[in-house]
């Protein structure tokens, strides 16, 4: 099937070729300095005939005496030039006010001169460089108020945004993610971690971020978190281009857990516990195995992606493009494939009255996931005992202890990675299609129709290698290798369907209304996910297949919605949209949800009393509200949670009835009175462009406040369960956002540009109706009931509940010691303070120089606050545990603290109290070089059609931070067995011809 999909777009490359004409009109186009503009579109009128200038500046054009050609570049004025002769050279001129690029936003786009809400472009020029090898990397640090956080270096980990913090409590936060008009599901395909690794990141035009309620609410239920619409590049009316674009990239580890080397924990051992010595080494060797390094490797991608544009008999824009990544990530046995196929064609009829626009992507993903168990055995096994087994053993080679009840001690690291496979693989298919129709003797009005389709098969298999230590037990006395059936296995098919249908009428207009632009219309989102699971048990000893597990879940949406977009006197900008949503998550009562917004804006740049200022070429005052709503609470508590089912009871409760053992059912817990979460903000903001274009920006304010909040709380006792959703309590929020460009040089060979950004963000809980507060998680490793994180009124979202440590005068901690904050004498709960783990601060800024074709980019990004709970500290930064207590005939290895007289940690297990303590708190400030890149523009050769840039790059250089774990840049605030980030190394180039 792939080599069929191959060949399709390898003839699709071809087909532009076709399309080549004989040349008539030649020249050169020219900027205002006189420089040659390469991509300046030349278009002969009332046709859809064009061309685009080479890398010269030159072109060349069929056209007839008395023909007019159309010149347009983005950010230069459109000329219209009548032919006269064979040569016309064109000189183009700077536009400020063509300088805001074209921003998609819900069902439509406007520029940003004109937005009235909180929108960001982001293209080419704007986004990350270097290591890029899914979607999110583009703009990771790029977008104030925008916070992107992956889980580690694995390929595919999983990634959490955030657009001004997120509103709910436990419905998803996450933004709605658009990719040419088709909304993602919240739902990943089987095995997939992170959703935009399913996306060619070569393939992508650029990102539109929509922040504030009144831009957003267009999109209604899915929207309360904000919105990241992804456009792809589309094909060309000018004559056929082709791209070929390749990089490699290694990557190294960037930091360890600092754990005992062999030397330093012989040292330890012998010093500390001398009583335990003998079990140091294996027969009187002491090997020399560090373990973090044993389990990570030099990393390596390679990234080839080949792109044809054209236009097909002069009449259809057409874009194709194949790409290839091949993903070894850092930790040894991880392996992510990834092939990607993607068609864009935009023919029109009618005499251009129907634009049908089709976008189709193709993605497959092979993806060997390893045993991240392993990272966690590697901080904790002996590094004196060796890798191998000396004597072959049973275990295919690797060093396991043993005894008559099986594995002793920690599983040996690299055997957990190289003795067990799990594929986990992925094909999706991403498509839409518009018809967008200009009606005939009524063109102001437009009939718009998008469908569109997100389809996969993923499918999961984990089986263990001969000999695996992972699969060996003792049953009965007797050693088996649990490996002669899968150990797991799951197939999946997500069906994802999109329609929707509006009219949309616009007019410009003289007098006080200058411009009226409505829209209406319905739309419709079927979400649909199936499946099995092949569990196995080893309860009797052997590994034995259960009973298949099949599972069926359907999301429905249905929306109507309606926007009015007004100008008045040149000025002022109104925009006025509602939108009624209604999903099945919610009984029949409550299954509808209503959300208006509205906004202003004033350009003040237009007003008389401004016109004789030069300096000013934008100023925009900008006022906004709007209410979006959330219904997503899938992940807690299913597709059902309104209603009473039946699910399957535990395989291992059953009742006998006669000679036969049934397995009962079990009743769900479920609420009829669950209803939207409503969120309501109010936006102020400015966006300013000053000299030229030499400064540029914007800055925002935002008070968000959301009610109903759809939150896991504890249910009253005789509940189905101890803890379901309900609507309980309010929420607030308040933010500051800022973006800068500043671009002090732009002469002839020489480009100096800088930008930034920062937010501010801050969440509190307002009320949670009859609760106080309840546990919201925060697992540390000490089992069932010890978490630190809680919910509570008056406080912060996302916050752990902590007990303030005690020093002693020389700055040592004094176990089990905490300040008694009320006074009563006593330590209690009531002595717990609430501690936010995320910041309140987020920035990044960068800068780029171009000197004649060398060009150097570095982004730097960072945070200000926030905390991470060391949970390495807590249970490896104590002397006993390289003395484990449940088990005998091994020690582990801890963390090094170790001074060569006495461990500087506790002597002995923190206590549970001990572990609720802010003593293992740490400040997670910090100051990252995300990337620079230095590339190099060869002069073209000699048939002027060929363009070659090299580059190279640094990602992820140095952190700059006072925490003292792994990494400071922690989602969940709580760091156990980080899968850690490498630091990247790449060299690529870029042919255009």
């Amino acid at each position: 099937m792939r080599g069929k999909i191959t060949m399709f777009f390898l003839v699709l490359f071809c087909a532009p070729l076709f399309a080549l004409a004989q040349q008539e009109v030649t020249g050169t186009v020219i900027d205002d300095l006189g420089l040659p503009l390469p991509g300046a579109s030349i278009v002969l009128k009332g046709t859809t005939n064009g061309v685009t200038t080479d890398f010269d500046g030159k072109y060349s054009i069929q056209a007839s005496e008395g023909n007019v050609l159309v010149f347009s570049y983005i950010g230069l004025k459109t000329q219209e030039v009548t032919v006269t002769s064979n040569v016309i050279d064109v000189s183009m001129e700077s536009d400020i006010s063509q300088l805001d690029e074209v921003v998609i936003i819900g069902y439509g786009s406007t520029t940003k001169k004109d937005a009235t809400g909180a929108v960001q472009l982001l293209t080419a020029e704007d986004l990350n460089k270097g290591a890029i090898t899914t979607a999110d990397q583009m703009i990771t640090g790029k977008s104030a108020g925008v916070r992107v956080v992956n889980n580690g270096g694995d390929p595919d980990a999983g990634i959490n945004i955030r657009i001004r913090g997120g509103s709910s409590l436990n419905a998803n936060n996450s933004p709605l993610i658009v990719i040419d008009g088709v909304p993602l599901s919240n739902q990943n395909p089987a095995g997939q971690a992170n959703p935009l690794t399913l996306i060619n990141p070569n393939d992508i035009e650029s990102f539109s971020v929509l922040k504030d309620a009144s831009s957003t609410a267009i999109y209604g239920s899915r929207a309360s978190n904000g919105v990241i619409i992804i456009t792809t590049k589309s094909g060309t009316k000018g004559a056929p281009q082709f791209n070929f674009s390749s990089n490699v990239q290694v990557g190294t580890l960037s930091n360890q857990i600092d754990i005992f080397e062999s030397a330093e924990y012989v040292d330890f051992i012998q010093n500390t516990y001398p009583e335990s010595a003998n079990l140091l080494g294996l027969n009187g060797t002491i090997y020399d195995t560090n373990w973090q390094e044993e389990i990570y490797r030099t990393s390596y991608t390679i990234n080839n992606n080949l792109t044809a544009r054209g236009n097909l008999f002069n009449k259809i824009p057409v874009r194709a493009s194949f790409g290839h990544s091949e993903i070894a990530g850092i930790l040894k046995e991880s392996q992510l494939d990834r092939y990607t196929v993607s068609l864009n064609i935009a023919p029109e009829f009618f005499d251009q009255h129907l634009k049908v626009t089709i976008n189709a992507k193709g993605i497959a993903t092979e993806k060997d996931q390893p045993d991240t168990g392993a990272i966690g055995s590697a901080l904790t096994a002996n590094p004196t005992l060796p890798i191998y087994d000396p004597q072959g053993g049973i275990f295919g080679g690797f060093y396991q202890l043993t005894d008559d009840q099986g594995i002793v001690g920690p599983a040996n690291p690299l055997a957990l990675l190289k003795q067990r496979e799990r594929n986990e693989d992925a094909d999706r298919f991403i498509g839409s299609a518009e018809f967008r129709y200009k009606i005939h003797g009524f063109e102001d009005l437009t009939a718009v129709i998008n469908t569109g389709i997100d389809y996969s098969e993923s499918s999961i298999n984990e089986y263990f290698l001969p000999s695996a230590v992972g699969a060996y037990t003792v049953f009965d006395g007797l050693p088996i290798f649990n490996n002669f059936s899968e150990s797991f296995r799951e197939n999946q098919i997500k069906r994802d369907h999109l329609l929707d249908a509006y009219l949309n009428y616009a007019r410009d207009f003289e007098g006080a209304v200058n411009r009226l632009d409505i829209q209406a219309g319905y739309g419709y989102q079927n979400f649909t996910t199936q499946g099995t699971t092949f569990p196995t048990t080893t309860e009797n000893g052997f590994r034995e297949s259960q009973q298949p597990f099949k599972y069926y879940n359907i999301l429905n949406l249905q929306s109507y919605f309606a926007r009015a977009n007004l100008t008045l006197f040149d000025s002022f900008l109104l925009t006025a949209s509602v939108r009624a949503d209604a999903s099945s998550l919610f009984a029949k009562d409550d299954r509808w949800g209503y959300f208006p917004a509205a906004a202003l804006a004033w350009k003040l740049d237009e007003e008389n009393f401004l016109s004789d200022t030069t300096w000013i070429d934008q100023l925009k005052l900008r006022l906004g509200w709007g209410l979006t709503g959330q219904q997503d609470i899938t992940g807690p508590v299913g597709y059902f949670p309104y209603t009473a089912l039946y699910d399957d009871g535990d395989p291992t409760v059953s009742y006998m009835f006669g000679d036969q053992l049934i397995t009962t059912y079990r009743a769900n817990a479920f609420n009829p009175n669950l209803t939207w979460e409503k969120t309501s903000t109010y936006n102020v903001g400015i966006d300013f462009n000053f000299f030229s274009n030499m400064l540029s920006g914007s800055v925002d304010g935002y008070i968000r406040n959301t009610t109903d909040l759809l939150a896991e709380v504890p249910q009253s006792e005789g509940a189905l369960r101890n803890r379901f959703v309900s609507n309980v309590g309010e929420t607030e929020s308040k933010g500051f956002e800022g973006a800068l460009q500043f671009r002090p040089v732009q002469a002839d060979g020489f480009t100096l540009e800088f930008n930034a950004n920062a937010a501010f963000n801050e969440t509190y809980v307002t009320d949670l109706d009859n609760i106080t507060q309840f546990s919201s998680g925060g697992g540390i490793g000490r089992g069932t009931g010890v978490n630190i994180g809680q919910t509570a009124v008056g406080e912060r979202n996302r916050t752990f509940w902590l007990y303030e440590q005690v020093y002693d005068a020389n700055g040592k901690v004094i176990e089990d010691a905490f300040v008694d904050k009320n006074g009563d004498g006593l330590i209690s709960d009531a002595d717990r303070r609430f501690i936010p783990f995320e910041p309140k601060w987020t920035y990044g800024f960068g800068t780029f120089v171009q000197y004649k074709n060398l060009d150097l980019t570095a982004n730097l990004r960072g945070q200000l606050g926030g905390n991470v709970y060391n949970a390495n500290l807590l249970n490896r930064g104590f002397a006993l545990a390289a003395i484990p207590q449940t088990d005998s005939g091994f020690i582990d290895n801890t963390l090094n603290l170790f001074d060569g007289s006495q461990y500087d940690g506790f002597p002995e297990m923190p206590s549970d109290t001990q572990a609720l303590s802010d003593f293992y708190l740490s400040d997670a400030s910090f100051l990252r070089l995300d990337n620079i890149t230095l590339g190099y523009n060869f002069t073209p050769f000699k048939d002027k059609k060929l363009s070659l840039r090299f580059y190279g790059s640094a990602n992820n250089l140095f952190v700059i931070t006072d925490y003292d774990g792994l990494d400071p840049e922690n989602f969940d605030g709580i760091e156990t067995s980080p899968y850690a980030r490498p630091r990247t190394y790449t060299l690529g180039l870029n042919l255009d011809f």
